[in-house]
């Protein structure tokens, strides 16, 4: 290797690991943003507040200020703000312990729902300011490529449910969809199993039977390209300038995932097709390198995320004690802690849980998507995009593209 490769790999590898470093900042900044609101509504309401921490269990590094101890914390999967007169006692292990002999001090309920709510709240806000930001930049890309069959791979999914190049898909299951990438979605949810695609045809509007393969990295694909005259393609996540079109369809999309996950008849497909905390992180990595708005975007749609889900009512979560304070507002009277405390490590534990599955899926996954894909003979349509090998991102985190779903 002479010496001008060895200063292109190195200047590549520097450019590489800066882009790895702002995308654990920008995550970082999202739960720090959401443990603001927590901490300062507390403060406000005259809390004690102990801890705020990026991260749970030990340290990385602490400093205390103010009677406030700040910290980086070695499990990346979040953070908190110890505060002993709202956190369960379930809470503690996975907040690194406390050192407080001070007894809990129990406060109005309505209280502790403010500072339960102000943490998905400070996300929503950050969400809507990136949004408008974006609404705002000339430079930032909006918009889909239409649900419209540009190329079918032979002796794909596709070619064997009877689509054909020009159809435009208008259902998939029963849910409506307007662009490619609301397609892919739908297929995600649907892997392995017949599924109804409602096509117009020409003059015809017709119901065809498809059945999306589930492929080595978990996804679902129906070996099929879209459709575009622009070879500029926007990220799935991008599909309108209004600032509240862009959050509607941050929230749209989780609402979706969650439908799917207790849906009996599309559990099995949704979870398959969830990410992780490694497959969010790629994400990020691949949008802020591919575009520096699309990489807005997907830091606004993640704590658009953060937001909905904290405010499921599961106990550990925001939700949780959202539901527990309103129980409390409307009965006049608590849940014993002998109760919430030992829900609360459950649910913990759980969570735990299934966040190391998701990791260790993730790193799977990743491996398989690294396995080039025979697409067989693509017959394309005029117009047609060329089509790649699949994208791991599938439905999920992909820029939008003529990838085959």
């Amino acid at each position: 290797m002479d010496l001008e490769d060895l200063m292109s790999t190195l200047t590549s590898i520097l450019v590489t690991t800066g882009y790895i470093l702002l995308c654990v900042l920008l995550f970082s900044l999202s739960i720090a943003i959401h443990e603001f609101g927590h901490f300062i509504v507390a403060l406000k309401l005259g809390y004690r507040v102990e801890r705020f921490s990026i991260g749970f269990g030990p340290a990385i590094w602490k400093k205390t200020w103010r009677g406030v101890e700040y910290r980086l914390s070695w499990i990346p999967f979040g953070g908190y703000v110890a505060i002993p007169d709202v956190d369960p006692e379930g809470t503690k292990t996975l907040e690194g312990g406390t050192d407080s002999a001070v007894p809990k001090v129990q406060m109005p309920p309505w209280k502790d729902l403010l500072v339960a709510f102000a943490g998905p709240a400070m996300n929503i806000v950050f969400a809507f300011a990136l949004a408008v930001f974006l609404c705002l930049s000339p430079n930032a890309r909006f918009g889909t490529l239409p649900a419209k069959i540009g190329g079918i791979i032979s002796g794909g999914a596709a070619e064997k449910g009877g689509l054909m190049e020009g159809d435009v898909i208008l259902s998939v299951g029963g849910h409506e969809v307007d662009s490619w990438s609301a397609m892919k979605t739908e297929v995600q949810f649907s892997a392995g199993r017949e599924t109804d695609f409602v096509v117009r045809r020409g003059d015809e509007t017709l119901t065809l039977k498809v059945t999306p393969v589930e492929r080595e990295n978990g996804l679902a694909y129906i070996d099929a390209v879209s459709v575009t005259d622009d070879a500029a393609a926007y990220a799935m996540w991008m599909p309108k300038r209004g600032v509240l079109d862009q959050v509607a369809w941050d929230a749209g999309a989780v609402f979706r995932a969650l439908k799917g996950l207790v849906t009996p008849k599309e559990m099995k497909a949704t979870g398959k097709a969830l990410g992780g905390p490694i497959l969010i992180a790629k994400g990020t990595y691949a949008s802020i390198r591919r575009d520096t708005y699309d990489g807005l975007g997907f830091l606004r749609m993640i704590n658009t995320n953060l937001a909905v889900m904290n405010l499921l009512p599961i106990p550990v979560l925001d939700g949780g004690l959202i539901l527990f304070s309103l129980i409390a507002i409307v009965f006049r009277r608590r849940i014993p802690e002998k109760i919430t405390a030992p829900l609360t490590t459950a649910f913990m534990y759980l969570i735990i849980g299934l966040m190391l599955l998701l990791v260790g899926r993730d790193v799977w996954r990743w491996k398989a998507v690294s396995k080039p894909v025979d697409l067989g003979e693509l017959r394309e349509a005029p117009g047609a995009a060329e089509a790649p090998a699949p994208s791991g991102d599938g439905g999920g985190t992909a820029a939008e593209t003529g990838d085959a779903p």
